[in-house]
């Protein structure tokens, strides 16, 4: 009993040192146990690939193939030791026949996918960036038509990953946020994705798969990791201080645009079993005596196109990504991409306020701003208007361009969850 009095009068004695070491204390086994949760999640993610891994195949079937991107500088250069630990394990089990490629510079991805071989899927490791060139790379190809049937995995690996909530259920845990996207490319369900071609006067298009964003919220939101000190009021400060050195922050854009296209039908996945023999002979004898009819042409009416005048804070063209409809009785009718446009009568503090709940969500707009379908649409810009746009989170020079919608031209692989979860929203 001594001894513990003893002890519990140096700790009052030395008070300053004593909560010293129980913060280090408390902080060190939180972290430890963060780093035991974590390896029970890989634990858990490996086994279940061990059974895909374990399933039989016949004598004449091969491994499946998979081509992976990766680019070491995502996540501040942590990107190789997040791939490392928590996806390669998992595609080996499974076993995944893996050919790594690694981007050493920006831009580097579009070249490499120029010389890509044929392969059973293709596995992006990395952020938006890294993402956008593999998709520009694909459709840039010659033979663009044939890759795009190769089905598309994505594992966040970036600081920003605008397309991870749309493919994979939201988790604040990386390690089990990475583990389920490598997991939903094992189960093979694939959703298939619209994507935007933007194509300038001079330059070679770019294909986004979220969208174009251009405007004074842009510009704000740019310049908002330069006020880190700021801690959480950072956005605020951001788009407050945008205000100081230019008020107001209208653009003016003119816009000419096509309407959407009816959606075509679904074409069957599977051939249709073949007639026997006696019902050929007798099509093609009815065919002989009574051949059919040839329709006549139809006459192609000229494109209607729209102008529209616009005075805005802001405009995004983007695609219907964010949700994509994943079961064909609940189809939209229309193919179209998406074009909105905030007002020019903003408050300061409605900026301020609209533009910190744009940083989480850009597609978020008020309920005063102007909403548009198309299928293309030609952004013409004054010649003294300078600026950016953000094409899938990259920053490109801002000029006139045309945003064509490409329908469902990629096929990505998609959580089962996140698949039910669409499924159930249709509903």
């Amino acid at each position: 009993m001594a001894r513990v009095v003893k002890v519990f009068k140096t700790l009052r004695n030395h008070w300053k040192k004593s909560t010293f070491a129980v913060c280090v204390l408390s902080y060190g086994g939180h972290w430890l146990y963060g780093i035991h949760c974590d390896s029970l999640l890989r634990r858990e993610a490996c086994l279940e690939a061990r059974e895909f891994g374990r399933q039989q195949i016949s004598p004449q079937e091969q491994l499946k193939k998979a081509t992976v991107i990766l680019n070491p500088a995502a996540c501040n250069g942590k990107a190789i030791k997040l791939f490392d630990k928590n996806a390669a394990p998992i595609l080996h089990l499974a076993g995944v026949e893996i050919t790594l490629v690694k981007t050493d510079f920006e831009g580097q991805a579009k070249k490499l996918m120029e010389f890509i071989e044929q392969t059973d899927m293709l596995i992006v490791a990395g952020g938006d960036g890294t993402l956008q060139e593999v998709v520009t790379g694909l459709l840039r190809r010659p033979d663009q038509a044939q890759m795009c049937n190769t089905p598309i995995g994505f594992i966040p690996l970036g600081s920003s990953n605008s397309l991870s909530p749309s493919l994979h259920l939201l988790n604040d845990n990386r390690v089990k946020h990475i583990t389920s996207a490598t997991l939903s490319i094992l189960k093979g369900e694939t959703v298939q994705l619209d994507v935007l071609e933007i194509k300038g006067e001079k330059e070679q298009p770019v294909f986004a798969l979220m969208g174009l964003r251009w405007g004074a919220f842009r510009d704000a939101a740019a310049t908002i990791s330069k006020y880190w000190y700021m801690g959480p009021l950072k956005t605020k400060a951001a788009h407050w201080l945008s205000t100081l050195r230019e008020w107001p922050l209208v653009r003016e854009v003119s816009l000419s645009y096509l309407e959407p296209t009816l959606r075509p039908a679904e074409l069957p996945t599977t051939r249709p079993p073949r007639a026997s023999l006696p019902s050929r002979i007798m099509r093609r004898l009815k065919n002989y005596w009574s051949p059919p009819v040839e329709e006549t042409p139809k006459v192609e009416e000229p494109e209607k196109w729209t102008d529209r005048e616009f005075s805005t804070l802001e405009l995004l063209i983007h695609t219907h990504n964010k949700n994509p409809h994943i079961d064909v009785t609940f189809l939209r009718l229309y193919d179209s991409l998406m074009i909105r446009a905030e007002p020019e009568n903003f408050t300061v503090g409605e900026f301020i306020a609209a533009g910190n709940e744009k940083e989480t969500d850009p597609t978020i707009f008020t309920e005063k701003s102007t909403t548009l379908e198309a299928s293309v649409c030609q952004l013409k810009l004054p010649e003294d208007v300078g600026g950016f746009y953000n094409i899938d989170n990259e920053e490109y020079d801002a000029m006139p361009v045309e945003v064509r919608l490409l329908p469902r031209k990629l096929r990505f692989f998609i959580n089962a969850e996140r698949r039910e979860q669409l499924l159930t929203q249709a509903q």
